[in-house]
Order: C-alpha cells, then sequence, then structure tokens
C-alpha cells in the first residue's frame, strides 16, 4: 500500500484545519446537542480533512527519458487550448498556447516541463475570474517563468489562479535551472496552467485530453 504524501504547501494549512475543526466540535459537544446534529458535525468534519488532506498529496513521480526536446505536462488536468495566439508579456510574437485546466480534484504541483535556464521569474497580481475562461491568462493573478533550453530555444510557463485560488507559489528563480522531475511550483485550488512554445513544436495532445503532470508527454521541438 503506498503511503500518502503531503506536500509542504500543505502542511501548516492541514494542521489549522484540524485544530480548528477539533475547536469546533469541541463547542459543540459542550453545548449538549442533539446526537443526530452531533453525527452530523463530525461526519461533515471528517469529510473536510480528507479533501484538504487529499488536495495537497504529492505523487512521486519520476520520469526518464533521453530527448531533451520532448515537453512534459507541467501540471495534472485536461488541456482546454492547443492554438497559435499573441504572447505580448514577454514574446510579443506569436507563439503556440498550451493551456492545462486543474480541478479542485487534480494534483496541484506544478512540475518544469523541461530542462534549461531559468531566466525569468516574476508573479503578477490579478483577478480571479474561472480559469477556463480566455481572459484569465491575462488578467488574472498569474506567475510567468521563462526556460532557455541548452539548444538556445526559449519557452513560457504561466501559472494562472482561478476563481477560488488565492496563492500562486513559485519556487523558479532566474539564473538556477530547471530539471525534470522538480516541482516548479504549486497553486491552491482550481487554477490554470499556460504554456507558450514555439509555433513549429510538434504537439502529442488535443483539446479535451486528459494529462498527467510529469508524465504525459504532450510535445516536441523542432531540432535547431
Amino acid at each position: 500500500m503506498k503511503k500518502l504524501r503531503i506536500h509542504r504547501e500543505g502542511r501548516v494549512l492541514i494542521s489549522g484545519t484540524v485544530l480548528l475543526l477539533f475547536i469546533l466540535n469541541v463547542a459543540l459537544f459542550m453545548a449538549h446537542p442533539a446526537e443526530w446534529i452531533l453525527a452530523l458535525s463530525l461526519i461533515i468534519t471528517a469529510l473536510l480533512l480528507v479533501f484538504v488532506t487529499y488536495f495537497f498529496r504529492n505523487p512521486v513521480r519520476v520520469l526518464e527519458i533521453d530527448d531533451p526536446n520532448f515537453i512534459i505536462a507541467p501540471a495534472d488536468g485536461r488541456v482546454v487550448v492547443v492554438e497559435p495566439t499573441d504572447e505580448d508579456e514577454y514574446f510579443h510574437e506569436k507563439k503556440l498556447q498550451v493551456s492545462i485546466f486543474m480541478s479542485p480534484f487534480n494534483v496541484h504541483a506544478n512540475w518544469y516541463p523541461i530542462e534549461g535556464n531559468i531566466l525569468v521569474s516574476k508573479h503578477q497580481k490579478g483577478r480571479h475570474k474561472g480559469a477556463w475562461l480566455p481572459k484569465s491568462s491575462t488578467e488574472n493573478e498569474r506567475s510567468l517563468v521563462v526556460i532557455e533550453t541548452p539548444s538556445k530555444i526559449q519557452i513560457a510557463v504561466r501559472q494562472i489562479a482561478g476563481a477560488m485560488a488565492r496563492r500562486i507559489v513559485t519556487y523558479a528563480k532566474p539564473g538556477h535551472q530547471a530539471h525534470r522531475n522538480t516541482h516548479l511550483g504549486f497553486i491552491k485550488l482550481g487554477s490554470r496552467v499556460d504554456m507558450y512554445l514555439p509555433l513549429d513544436t510538434e504537439m502529442f495532445v488535443a483539446v479535451g485530453e486528459a494529462v498527467r503532470g510529469n508524465e504525459t508527454i504532450i510535445g516536441r521541438l523542432a531540432e535547431k
């Protein structure tokens, strides 16, 4: 039986949730409610703890591949966009956008999709629209990470907060190296990850397909 690993971003929140629910249940018990009310409270408490713990699960995923041009899904979820688009925050030119929407039931850790040098890592405040909406890429709270591969190809990864997400954590730092099988960051609750790739990237996934972070090979960069 596999041991459930908890992501470090959830340890404080889970501990706080346990303490708060314990206090609330003790207070309710001291008020001498009807037995069905106490039973209902315990059921709701258990379900809430299960969900919070499940949300912050941190599965071990190690992918071994030889081709440095393979692009790995940076997040669990469903592909909602694969199309050329104008990227105006960093590249200021047309790129192939690939977007993955994460529901509250997906693993919310984000991985580096490729290896290389981290050129940019910046956070921008914004709105909290539904992450599935097209304008969420440019209007929501977000973080941008730009990676340059050893062959000098640059790609961008954008973490986007959703309607419920209120915190984006990004571990990437300019000047550091992006390594496969390593977390780029974490987004709390429903959210989205966009990638901006060269237009000649060969894609292996289409809109509507489910992908798994650090497991699904979604495309391959063209040789330079």
